[in-house]
């Protein structure tokens, strides 16, 4: 056995690398056979509908790994992880609307239609490359990791942590979001950017292409566990964790806390740009109601309700408060956001280590003898 096969079973228990290659199996190949290879009237028929929305939730997925890498693991709560999410996804939109070419409402090869509604003479500076899919593809990871890295570099290297870094974050994404809701800035303000037609040749509407898209989100989903996996059970990974308990303590023993802050933060950026661009091919659009702050709040509650600190916890929240978000919005939507509140209000109080914590006391058998000793104190 070589040193990575050692490394790589090295990260994870047996029981840990059966449930990821059993989930993993159902992901990517369980689910596209239901689609693709059993007739629509059989009860085991998964819809391409479905196998969108499954798509969706990898991205979100991916995308609560990469906040809870930096906040289960080195304690910096990011509130702004919606702009590296949107910068992603905006990077691939932009290649998507240089393939419509001549099949747009108004038939220039030249300029997107937003441009040409607009007046536009020529794409701006900032356009051109778009037409490869490589250069979308190094966008996607470069630009939120610049971001990220600059970003970053300001605010370790003068010491702002805690919830003084959230709100500057906040703030950061709010500028955003104000900033390509403007028509001038070149990314098709309120609308956005959408009416996609295919991408690397392939139509978008074909059921074939969604489920290859939904295939390529949950192989990158696996491939950034993995990752994380590796950053924090690496000797990174401690020191990230003695930042988040103890700054203070790792700077006087010498450690450069800045420089592993700045590394993580910039990785966490780069992943959630991923799942930016892996989630805009699937949904159609891209505006910049991504940007939202209450967005980059809402992925922070994922987080929560799975369990921060766990990578699993992070994937399963993604998909448990998404899941009850496409109920909700489509059986009672004017209560989602009242369940969404009483749900991290409930996590907050009750849950402080999420769906993954109250698994973990429930086999130790910690959870029941709390409640056993309650109802003691209760009768006496």
């Amino acid at each position: 056995m070589g040193p990575i096969s050692a490394r790589l079973l090295a990260m994870e228990s047996k029981r840990g690398w059966t449930t990821i290659l059993a989930l993993g199996f159902v992901a990517i190949f369980v689910v596209p056979f239901l689609n693709l290879a059993v007739p629509e009237g059989s009860f085991f028929h998964l819809s391409t509908f479905w196998v969108a929305t499954l798509g969706k939730y990898l991205a979100f997925a991916i995308l609560a790994l990469s906040l809870d890498l930096i906040w289960g693991y080195a304690g910096i709560l990011s509130l702004g992880h919606g702009a590296f999410f949107g910068l992603g996804g905006y990077a691939m939109g932009m290649y998507m609307m240089r393939q419509i070419g001549e099949r747009g409402v108004y038939g220039n090869p030249d300029l997107p239609d937003f441009m040409v509604f607009l007046n536009w003479d020529s794409v701006p500076w900032y356009w051109f490359g778009f037409d490869h899919f490589w250069v979308a593809a190094l966008m996607v990871l470069a630009v939120p990791g610049a971001l990220a890295f600059v970003f970053g570099w300001l605010a370790f290297r003068s010491r702002i942590t805690g919830v003084y870094f959230s709100i500057i974050s906040q703030a950061m994404v709010f500028a955003f979001m104000l900033a390509f809701f403007r028509n001038e800035m070149g990314f098709g303000g309120n609308n956005g950017l959408t009416d996609f037609k295919d991408i690397l040749g392939f139509e978008l509407s074909r059921d074939t292409t969604k489920v290859g898209l939904y295939t390529a989100t949950a192989v990158a989903l696996l491939l950034v566990y993995l990752i994380c996996r590796a950053v924090v059970s690496s000797k990174l990974g401690r020191l990230l964790i003695a930042v988040r308990d103890a700054e203070s303590r790792v700077r006087f023993l010498g450690y450069s806390v800045t420089n592993a802050k700045l590394f993580v933060f910039t990785l966490s950026a780069m992943l959630a740009g991923l799942a930016g661009a892996l989630y805009v091919p699937q949904v159609g659009i891209i505006n910049p109601g991504e940007f939202a702050p209450a967005k980059s709040i809402e992925m922070a509650i994922w987080v929560a309700v799975g369990g921060r600190g766990t990578l699993f916890g992070a994937i399963i929240g993604a998909f448990a408060v998404n899941g009850a978000r496409t109920y909700f919005t489509a059986a009672a939507p004017e209560i989602w956001l009242f369940f969404l509140g009483a749900l991290f209000i409930l996590v907050t109080l009750a849950m402080p280590n999420g769906i993954v914590g109250v698994y973990k006391s429930l086999r130790s058998g910690e959870l029941t003898a709390a409640i056993g000793r309650r109802l003691r104190r209760a009768d006496a």
